[in-house]
């Protein structure tokens, strides 16, 4: 009887012990709001600006405390037929001018709105100067210093194109539209979000290509803030042949030494990846992104449904079912990720050692 009272005992302690800690995991997650396709940005003084969208609505919301809470999320414009959902959604980023949030609509066109001290969002002028070219609705926005840089993919003359344009005031004005890439086999994938990454006067662009029948990542540089682009660069040393999209973009970062850094998937894979070199293998899954903490590697992506983050030396997290997960730093020892699920907008705070 003491051995099973002893049992019991200990029966009671690790359940206990087990709700503890599933209470403590949610804890640290908190619904932002209700909505689809978040983007983050986050300015110098470390505030966290997110947008996403809610219907024909583009909303803000803003984190002072590291991403502990978010205000009420406010109105930037009623845009009819936004294009919020599939990897398509409203883009945000940070500059010297304020903030910059890019949308686009149905019939393919992309606005711009702006933000500065004042406080008030504004109607920029619209980023694409041929109308109605941007009818997939991927896009990708990154700014530094001065430099504001989108990118989409663009119909004009029938075929997907990797289309850019400059902002050299936070978009209240852009530049003439250039092209970045054409695929010498018509078009490059169709369904597949690009990226972008500005970096000084570096502007680095990676999209999906559709070369010789293969679904491959490609990369282009800029050294001149975007006014001239190189060659394209394949990543990594495997192909992947599909007669289909796979709606799957990956991500962009620069560690300490100013080396890039991507990840991405090929097949039902995540790869590491730095330009000129071998893939690397990290887990199972879709929708990768990542960040870099020092030296430092972050990675977040879908496996089988749940958002899973993959933290230096090796530590899987689980954070909860979703899709597209995006990261941020919060400090050196703090990241940020947030995530949709069920037109819900979920964050989770996670500790780096």
């Amino acid at each position: 009887m003491k051995a099973l009272s002893l049992l019991a005992m200990v029966f009671i302690i690790v359940f206990f012990s087990a709700c503890t800690e599933q209470k403590k995991s949610a804890a640290e997650q908190l619904i932002i709001a209700q909505g689809q396709m978040p983007a983050v940005a986050k300015d110098n003084s470390g505030k966290l600006h997110l947008v996403f969208g809610t219907g024909d609505s583009i909303m803000y919301t803003v984190s002072t405390d590291n991403g502990i809470s978010f205000s009420t999320p406010a109105l930037i414009d009623v845009l009819p037929e936004l294009v919020a959902s599939h990897t398509r959604g409203p883009q945000i980023t940070a500059s010297d001018n304020g903030l910059t949030v890019i949308a686009c609509n149905g019939p393919g066109n992309i606005f711009c709105y702006t933000k500065n001290d004042t406080g008030k969002w504004k109607s920029g002028a619209r980023v694409n100067d041929v109308d109605t070219v941007s009818k997939e609705g991927l896009m990708a926005l990154s700014a530094d210093g001065q430099n504001t840089f989108a990118v989409w993919l663009d119909l004009r003359d029938k075929h997907n194109k990797i289309f850019g344009a400059k902002s050299n005031d936070g978009g209240a004005s852009w530049l003439p539209n250039s092209l970045i890439y054409a695929s010498p086999d018509s078009t490059v994938c169709e369904c597949c979000k690009p990226s972008v990454l500005v970096k000084g006067t570096d502007v680095y662009v990676m999209f999906r290509n559709w070369l010789n029948g293969n679904r491959d990542l490609y990369l282009m540089h800029s050294a001149d803030a975007g006014k001239s682009f190189g060659q394209a660069q394949k990543l990594g040393n495997e192909s992947w042949a599909l007669n289909g999209c796979p709606m799957d973009g990956g991500s962009l970062a620069i560690d300490n030494n100013g080396n890039l850094q991507t990840v991405w998937r090929r097949q039902g894979k995540i790869f590491l990846c730095e330009p000129g070199k071998p893939e690397i293998e990290l887990g199972e899954g879709k929708g990768c992104t990542m960040e870099l903490i020092g030296e430092k590697k972050v990675y977040a992506w879908t496996e089988k449904g749940e958002v899973i983050c993959l933290l230096p030396g090796g530590k899987k997290e689980l954070l909860g079912k979703g899709q597209q997960p995006i990261i941020k730093i919060m400090n050196d020892k703090q990241i940020i990720c947030i995530w949709e699920d069920e037109k819900q907008i979920h964050r989770s705070i996670l500790q780096i050692l």
